[in-house]
């Protein structure tokens, strides 16, 4: 039982997040091109409203709001689920937009079929779907209250109990629709046959790798020759060499402050916790023992009666002298805790079934209760501990506090030190402001923008400032990590173009990366061309002093060294017979020439043993083309015919760098 109440939110949203945002039909949606452009509204709330398209629909027909929020986010969780960083949100913005302006349009076109979904209908799902190893565990349903923690446990308290409820309608109404639309799709029995023929087929092969690495090596131009290159391409590194500036700057910490490190005062530690008593609230706990018989939901008065007359028997026993742990190792009905003799961590009662909360806390430490009555069934408790509810006193909180307001205080004294020592440099010079408060000034040689800043702890803001300062402008404070610092710009050196000497080895580099591919390009053609010539892929590599390798035995998922994944440009090999020699085949840093010499055609016995599942993939790669199709035609007709409406504020489908 407190294993399920304890349950990890992060797993549930995982399950959520595969399970509906990345249904069968939202993956179908996300593939179809954004094609909108169309009417808007200015409502900043709204990203877009979708009705019926013609005259009667946008008139008169049901409104269906897509609001803002939910863009965003669907948009957030694509951006964790990819592992993107946060600054590509906003191209993400756009797609999770279409994404879910399709399903609304998907939605109008289901609920026109009649395709709805009742609540009984949404009832057997929960019971025997996807969320039913959650929800109903056993075939048992794990109560309302924990029903609840579930959906707020998987949305981060986004959704509710009935928001959740609705989703899963609307999944299963887009399914619905999508087998309707689908439902008359084929395979004939002979392109089942072919298409595990192909995927079934394995290959061996030999395979000469020219290296790109190998080609640059040699590549060794006279400075003549680099010279010439540099000059046409003066464009290129006209500014090769970045902007640098000289900055001037005086540093400090908390130890450099008049007065020295800011104090904190009882006073300030009282004023603070007042401010803060929510912080140190807690919750009535309560550490137990128990024994659960099982009740299953919904089950009869006999099974109800059984599981009562057992942990009443068992009671019997504990109060005869029977131990309390041994009896809960042998009876009990919950795993998380039976195996520690039915002892359970010190939780907060909020977080328990109601019934068991109260009777554990109706009890003194020691003291065993009557059986108990819950959602799970029926309960033996032991109580060892009990904590009410309680404000912390300021005393045991104290050494938390303080050094928050240390802290508070060093950085707000540190920044009007900082900002005083800047009025006082440009009125007098940061070398005398300095001297005055006992600080040194440091020059630093010419640095780039993301250069480092010898002295600081961190100058990432300093150079970030600097480089947005004019030169000589007025002395500026800025944040270094441990503290503060004052500085000016002394002097900028723009971006240039380099000399020739100084320069020399980035040139030689850009100079072998152009000419790599071409060279490469040859070497391959000359080792294709000299292996079908001999008709001996060995004899030519030996020719030209390239090693020859051989891969295993590989199918269409496995993976060859230098090669790759043979379902990428591998894939040739299993088109050739067995002895041929495939032509040039670029990996990009690689060039590979590859001979057959052995093919493993799958059986009829395998054909056979695989024929249903892959009937099942191409049907279901043909429902996803054809579904795909469906909704870009329906998108179009909606589009045509007004039914989708944009707020002015939002972003638009169609504007992702990312394509379509």
């Amino acid at each position: 039982m407190i294993r399920l109440l304890q349950q990890d939110s992060r797993i549930m949203k995982i399950i959520f997040a595969v399970i509906i945002g990345l249904a069968a039909v939202t993956m179908v949606i996300t593939l179809v091109p954004g094609i909108f452009d169309n009417a808007s509204t200015s409502d900043s709330t709204v990203y877009a409203t979708v009705k019926e398209p013609g005259f009667f629909g946008r008139t008169f027909g049901e409104s269906t709001a897509i609001k803002a929020v939910e863009v965003n986010q669907l948009a957030s969780r694509q951006l964790q689920q990819q592992r993107l960083p946060e600054q590509l949100l906003p191209y993400l913005l756009p797609r999770a937009g279409q994404i879910l302006v399709q399903r609304a349009i998907l939605k109008h076109e289901a609920d026109r079929m009649n395709l709805q979904v009742s609540d009984e209908d949404l009832r057997r799902e929960l019971q025997t779907g996807p969320f039913a190893q959650y929800l109903f565990p056993n075939g048992n349903y794990i109560g309302d209250d924990a029903y609840i923690n579930f959906v707020s446990s998987a949305f981060g308290n986004q959704l509710s109990r009935a928001e959740f409820e609705s989703q899963v309608k609307s999944d299963m109404e887009l399914n619905r629709l999508q087998a309707l639309i689908t439902g008359g799709v084929t395979v004939s029995d002979n392109a089942v046959r072919e298409a595990y023929k192909t995927d079934g087929t394995k290959v061996k092969f030999d395979y000469v790798v020219v290296s790109a690495d190998d080609v640059r090596k040699g590549v060794n131009p006279s400075d003549a020759e680099l010279q010439d290159f540099f000059k046409k391409n003066a464009t290129r590194y006209a500014s090769a060499m970045p902007e640098t500036r000289k900055i001037q700057y005086a540093s400090f910490d908390a130890s450099n402050l008049p007065g020295g490190k800011p104090q904190v005062s009882d006073a300030d530690v009282l004023a603070y916790y007042n401010a803060h008593k929510d912080q140190y609230q807690v919750k009535e706990q309560v550490k137990t023992r128990h024994i659960l018989i099982a009740v299953p939901a919904g089950a009869d008065a006999k099974t109800d009666a059984a599981a009562k007359a057992k942990a009443e028997d068992l009671l019997k026993q504990i109060k005869a002298g029977g131990s309390f742990a041994d009896l809960a190792s042998k009876n009990s009905d919950d795993p998380g805790s039976k195996t520690q003799g039915g002892e359970l961590p010190l939780f907060p009662t909020s977080g328990l079934d109601p019934a068991y909360a109260k009777a554990a806390m109706a009890l003194n430490p020691g003291q065993t209760s009557d059986v108990v009555k819950s959602q799970f069934g029926y309960h033996i408790i032991q109580t060892e501990e009990k904590q009410p509810a309680h404000l912390k006193p300021v005393a045991e909180v104290k050494a938390e506090i303080v050094p928050v307001l240390e802290q508070q205080k060093a950085g707000a004294t540190e920044q009007a030190f900082a900002t005083a020592l800047a009025a006082d440099a440009k009125k007098n010079g940061l070398e005398k402001a300095a001297a005055a408060k006992g600080l040194h000034v440091v020059t630093t040689d010419y640095v780039a923008k993301d250069g480092v800043v010898a002295g600081l702890a961190d100058g990432s803001a300093l150079l970030a400032q600097a480089f947005g300062t004019a030169k000589g402008a007025d002395p500026a404070s800025v944040s270094t990590g441990d503290g503060f610092a004052v500085f000016q710009v002394a002097d900028v050196k723009p971006a240039h173009a380099p000399d020739f000497a100084t320069y020399k080895a980035h040139i030689l580099e850009d100079y072998r990366e152009q000419q790599v591919p071409q060279l490469l390009n040859t070497e391959l053609t000359r080792l294709d061309a000299r292996a079908k010539e001999l008709n001996d892929l060995k004899k030519a590599a030996a020719e030209m002093k390239l090693a020859v390798k051989t891969s295993d035995l590989v199918g269409k998922d496995g993976q060859v060294p230098d090669l790759g994944a043979m379902s990428g440009p591998g894939a040739v090999a299993f088109t050739l017979a067995k002895g041929a020699i495939s032509g040039p085949i670029n990996t990009g840093r690689n060039g590979i020439v590859l001979s057959v010499v052995d093919k493993e055609e799958p059986t009829a016995e395998d054909i056979a043993k695989n024929f249903n599942a892959t009937r099942e993939k191409l049907l279901d790669q043909q429902h996803q083309e054809i579904f795909s199709v469906y909704i870009g035609e329906l998108t179009q007709k909606y589009e045509k015919g007004g039914a989708v409406r944009y707020s002015k504020s939002q972003p638009v489908p169609g504007g992702s760098p990312f394509g379509n």
